[in-house]
């Protein structure tokens, strides 16, 4: 942390970032326990894994309104309302008899799931000192929470069971909310926006439409990379490292790959402070399209490091894209700002479940990740498009 952070800030970012990890972490509990849960229900990993639809839709779909509802009910009651409500539909996905009860429990699950990204990311900005280093520390919170729950839910589901791995998470949850509002201070409203005074609006103006143009199709397809990698890699690590290897192991070699992605937040947010966004974004995005390429012709140890590379870029992605809401959107407007940057990615990211079960039965894991490679190449493209009109005309001056 900064010295110069006051103390309120540094909790409040503390809590931040453990909502981040556990954001993640509670939404990618069933990607591994479906593997168990399919034993017990006796259906398909196709047929179970789409079940997960209605979360990650909603996990995308209601981060717009919680946006927009930041300015009525503030941002600290609702990142309460995310942890105590995420708390909550963890328990009720674990006392599911079927597969319409699960898909019910992962929806609900989805909807609490939402608040975070968009109310979060506005909290952690409007406290941190150094943006870069704030952002990527945020995001390797976020990765070990991606990171770490395939590996504890694999651990606590041979062990226990499906539904055990569903309790200790919401029970977490629930802690954590309940110290969050003991331990954080109130918030203030963020100032409004100051008015310019000089010239040239329009052209100024022109100039962000066609970059934020560029960066909702970066947003869309980043969205749909981020979560067919993260939903099938404990799944393509079980069929394609050419190994019998027990669940628990699974788990842990997923985790590794997610860890690896965690690494290069750190690095990413450092660069933040240092070099312009546009070439960032560019170098990162490169990483995509070449590492699911490599998991989609490869299997055993190249496939792990495809997914590797592909995580790493992706997660380095998710750096840059808060930065550049942080550094171009005024303060007053940006929870709403982040509502629609999440609304986008992860509405689009809500349906990888059924296209994942689709192209699997088609092809398996190596059309899966080609599909995902193509969807990499588009964010790689745009991000080019980007570096290229930043340079041609000049980017908008921050908004801080």
């Amino acid at each position: 942390m900064d010295r110069d952070q006051l103390p309120g800030a540094r909790r409040t970012i503390l809590f931040v970032n453990a909502a981040h990890a556990l954001d993640h972490f509670v939404l990618l509990i069933y990607p591994t326990a479906v593997i168990v849960v399919a034993r017990d229900l006796e259906l398909d990993y196709g047929a179970l894994i789409g079940l997960a639809t209605g979360a990650f839709v909603a996990f995308g779909l209601f981060s717009l309104p919680f946006g927009w509802m930041a300015d009525r009910v503030g941002r600290r009651r609702l990142l309460a309302t995310f942890f105590l409500g995420c708390g909550f539909a963890c328990c009720g996905v674990a006392t599911a008899g079927g597969p319409m009860a699960i898909a019910g429990w992962l929806f609900v699950l989805g909807v609490f799931s939402a608040i975070y990204h968009p109310i979060g990311s506005s909290l952690l900005v409007s406290n941190a000192v150094r943006l870069g280093r704030t952002l990527g520390w945020n995001g390797v919170w976020g990765n070990i929470g991606a990171a770490t729950a395939s590996g504890v839910t694999a651990l606590i589901a041979a062990e226990f069971g499906w539904r055990a791995a569903f309790v200790v998470p919401g029970l977490a949850c629930v802690a954590a909310g309940v110290a969050y509002l003991l331990l954080t201070p109130g918030e203030t409203r963020p100032s409004p926006p100051a008015k310019s005074s000089g010239g040239g609006g329009e052209g100024r103006t022109s100039r962000t439409v066609t970059l934020l143009a560029i960066f909702a199709v970066a947003i869309v397809a980043g969205g749909l990379t981020f979560n067919i990698a993260t939903i099938a890699a404990p799944k393509a690590i079980d069929e394609r490292l050419g190994l019998d290897l027990p669940l628990g192991l699974v788990g842990s070699l997923t985790t590794l790959v997610f860890v690896f992605g965690a690494l290069t937040q750190v690095a990413v947010g450092r660069l933040v402070d240092r070099f312009t966004l546009p070439s960032i974004f560019a170098g990162v995005s490169l990483f995509q399209p070449i590492g699911l390429g490599l998991a989609a012709t490869t299997t055993g140890p190249l496939m792990l490091l495809g997914l590797a590379l592909a995580m790493a870029a992706i997660y380095g992605q998710v750096v840059v894209n808060d930065a550049m809401v942080a550094r171009y959107v005024p303060a007053a407007w940006r929870s709403r700002a982040f509502g629609i940057r999440y609304f986008l990615g992860f509405t689009a990211s809500g349906f990888a479940a059924p296209l994942i079960a689709f192209l699997h039965g088609q092809g398996g894991f190596a059309t899966v990740f080609a599909c995902a490679a193509a969807f990499g190449f588009a964010i790689f493209a745009a991000a080019v498009a980007t570096l290229i009109t930043s340079r041609t005309r000049a980017v908008p001056a921050p908004a801080e």
